[in-house]
């Protein structure tokens, strides 16, 4: 069993623990096939080097991948690391941010939010939640597919590296009550039009194949 270290960006909060558990464990369910090995880099523990495990998955996070955190820049400059050393690594929403920026592509808040059930060019259905978009991609980078709302939903930088805008690990039942609760901040139609995508077929079986394509 291929052991892979994720690097959680962050937590969820206790109060929608009881839904999907935390981000470890949405995991956990999406890839059972995978050994993970937690590195909680929010809080400062970070791994030694990119060899220490057999390949990274990097989880999303209420943060901006470039908000001046030392722990943002910490785990930036390993992604770095990992860049260089050719290791297998998946980046998840913030993940896939903190991938593009820290290899030389950017990152930025975009003019509305991305939440709810989209479609990618390529015809997989996922679900999203998020701001922030990656507007340019590094120089090794090559898009994937994008969604009508995200031009680069789904890169791949070098040959062992992916990124994913969307969340294949988040339940249903979690987004929903996301969307609930950031409604004043994202708009109620826009929340509307996201609860009613929810009930539309989704493709996280093929999301987790692309990610178990690099990690296993």
């Amino acid at each position: 069993m291929p052991r892979i270290g994720i690097l959680e960006c962050d937590h969820v909060d206790d109060r929608y623990a009881s839904i999907g558990g935390d981000y470890v464990d949405m995991f956990a369910a999406l890839l059972p096939s995978l050994d993970l090995v937690r590195y909680d880099v929010i809080g400062g523990a970070l791994p030694s080097s990119p060899d220490e495990c057999d390949g990274w998955l990097a989880t999303g996070s209420r943060h901006s991948v470039y908000e001046d955190l030392d722990w943002i820049a910490a785990t930036g400059a390993f992604v770095e690391k990992v860049h260089a050393d050719g290791a297998p690594f998946v980046g998840i929403c913030f993940g896939h941010q903190l991938l593009a920026h820290f290899t030389g592509g950017r990152t930025q808040k975009a003019a509305g939010w991305g939440v709810g059930a989209h479609a990618l060019s390529s015809g997989e259905r996922l679900l999203y939640m998020h701001q922030d978009q990656v507007v340019s991609l590094p120089d090794d980078g090559v898009l994937v597919a994008s969604t009508d709302h995200c031009p680069n939903a789904v890169i791949r930088v070098g040959d062992s590296m992916l990124g994913v805008q969307a969340h294949p690990e988040f339940p249903g039942e979690y987004v929903e009550a996301l969307l609930h609760a950031r409604e004043e901040r994202i708009g109620h139609d826009v929340v509307e039009a996201a609860l009613a995508s929810l009930g539309a077929r989704r493709d996280e079986d093929v999301a987790a194949g692309w990610i178990l394509d690099v990690l296993a």
